[in-house]
């Protein structure tokens, strides 16, 4: 599923103001109701070097357009990986799919 860049700082602002967080073992989320599905990776400095934060982001956004489409509505998102030792690529497609069915039934209640 195709999936829009979140790249203006206003959006982003909006997001962190405004947006519903949701929490699994390996990210925190960040979400809003939107009118297309629009994603955006922040990964800080506490991660690592360059090296590291990029490739943190190439597992995330992999594992998001693997997982999105369990999303119901279009929303736009932030992700925001925890520290950790150790970053898969299967343990973010499983903190995905849960932080996605806990947005979910936030939605649906």
């Amino acid at each position: 599923m195709l999936y829009l860049r979140i790249k203006k700082n206003t959006q982003f602002q909006k997001l962190f103001t405004r947006g519903k967080k949701v929490f699994s073992p390996n990210i925190t989320l960040l979400y809003f109701p939107s009118d297309k599905l629009r994603m955006a990776v922040a990964v800080s400095k506490k991660h690592g070097k360059a090296v590291k934060r990029n490739r943190i982001k190439r597992l995330l956004r992999a594992a998001f357009s693997e997982k999105c489409e369990i999303l119901d509505k279009p929303y736009s998102v932030i992700l925001i990986p925890k520290v950790n030792g150790e970053y898969t690529f299967d343990a973010f497609c499983k903190s995905l799919e849960t932080c996605f069915k806990k947005v979910n039934l936030c939605r649906k209640s």
